[in-house]
């Protein structure tokens, strides 16, 4: 009997995939879509861009680790928050609008941040970059999926692989720019989203703005999606495992070792890994087993990963191949959880997307400064195992609310 289940399901979700994707090739998309996929790449190197410069950020400002931690701090815990009235915005001002406002935003305060003198000051600034990043992430993915020609499943390779491509890229110019100035990755930042600026607004027409919704989106929308369970479940479950991704992110440059280039070099490995199996690896996973039982893998080769670099902290091979294998790990589950986000609940995708990361990103918030304070309170391999308990805390969440969520790779993306 479990062989028929088992086959069942593999047929629902093969045809549910194919009906998504069957609209057209990948890379057969209308401009616009390549528009917001190349300023997607711009925004997203913004996740990684200041992993290389983080020691060298403690040495020149006089911070401590944690200190400088709370530039992943500020950027998420403003994201999150924004997140909630990105919908709002959108339904008010439209797609294309709303993508200049978050690409005009983050070039205004990356280009401060390269002006200024004093943690504080970058930590604040880093904040208002983290504000325009929610309003082009929210609407980024909502736009490439609303104007793709080849289905939901396609538009949310094409969505991941530009966070890949941005990711990877980041931490490489991070690391080059970086070993000029810590100055130089933020300022490079301002002028690509010029860039970016001139791609959407002459490349992405008008009439794409107002399609999005028929009515416009109230603040409360969010929060109302949330009654939803599979919502809260994976919104819980990337909350969790997001303590140890951001602990991965903002502590692992302090115990390796490396110079501004090395760093630079591990995460761009760790970037690669990521976009690669996001676009290739996480659609045949999903078809083949299922999206909650990928993600269960997934994250709990993630945990060991980070329970690995907890007890041999001090072998810097060990922490430089944790890193980079993380990539391949995270870009699955990135994937899986995304598309399952789109599925998971009968309400608007920019509203599901909106309430799912705002949850997310309060993980994120919390996960560097705690990082850090823990390994100043304690020692080098603290933050790494209490990253890996988060982490294999989302696999029992996920798993414990399977049956709230095993839908979405059934249902018909709405």
């Amino acid at each position: 009997m479990s062989e028929v289940a088992n086959s069942t399901r593999k047929a629902d979700v093969t045809a549910n995939l194919t009906e998504s994707v069957s609209g057209g090739s990948l890379l057969k998309q209308p401009r616009a879509v390549w528009a917001v996929f190349f300023a997607g790449i711009i925004a997203f190197m913004g996740i990684g861009l200041v992993d290389p410069i983080l020691p060298a950020l403690a040495h020149k400002l006089k911070a401590s680790p944690s200190e400088v931690s709370l530039l992943f701090t500020s950027y998420n815990a403003v994201m999150a928050v924004a997140m909630l009235v990105t919908g709002m915005i959108s339904s008010r001002i439209g797609i294309k609008g709303t993508l200049l406002a978050g690409v005009v935003i983050i070039a205004v305060f990356s280009g401060l941040g390269g002006a200024s003198n004093g943690i504080w000051q970058l930590v604040g600034y880093r904040g208002g970059w983290g504000f325009g990043n929610a309003l082009f992430v929210a609407t980024a993915l909502t736009a490439i999926v609303s104007l793709s020609k080849s289905g939901v499943t396609k538009a949310i390779i094409l969505y991941e692989a530009a966070i890949g491509l941005g990711i990877s890229v980041g931490p490489l110019l991070g690391g080059e720019l970086g070993s000029i100035s810590w100055r130089g990755p933020f300022l490079g930042v301002a002028a690509l989203m010029v860039v970016a600026f001139i791609a959407i607004i002459t490349l992405m027409p008008k009439s794409s703005g107002p399609r999005v919704t028929k009515t416009k989106t109230s603040i409360m929308d969010p929060f109302r999606a949330l009654k939803h369970r599979p919502l809260v479940v994976f919104g819980m479950t990337a909350c969790f495992y997001n303590f140890g991704f951001f602990t991965l992110m903002a502590y692992a440059p302090f115990v390796m070792g490396l110079d501004e280039h090395g760093l630079g070099y591990v995460f761009l490995g760790w970037g690669i890994l990521l976009a690669i199996t996001s676009v290739f690896m996480a659609p045949r996973l999903q078809i083949k087993f299922g999206t909650v039982k990928s993600m269960a893998v997934m994250l709990t080769l993630f945990g060991l990963t980070l329970l690995a670099m907890g007890i041999w902290t001090n072998t810097q091979w060990v922490i430089i191949a944790a890193v980079i294998f993380a990539g391949a790990l995270l870009g699955n589950n990135n994937t899986l959880i995304t598309t399952g986000v789109m599925n998971a609940a009968p309400v608007e995708r920019s509203t599901a997307s909106a309430a799912y990361s705002f949850l997310r990103f309060l993980g994120g918030a919390i996960a560097p400064y705690f990082a850090g304070k823990l390994g100043e309170w304690f020692n080098p391999h603290v933050p790494f195992i209490v990253g890996a308990g988060f982490v294999l805390v989302s696999v029992l969440f996920i798993l414990m609310n399977r049956k709230h969520v095993e839908h979405v790779d059934k249902a018909p993306a709405h």
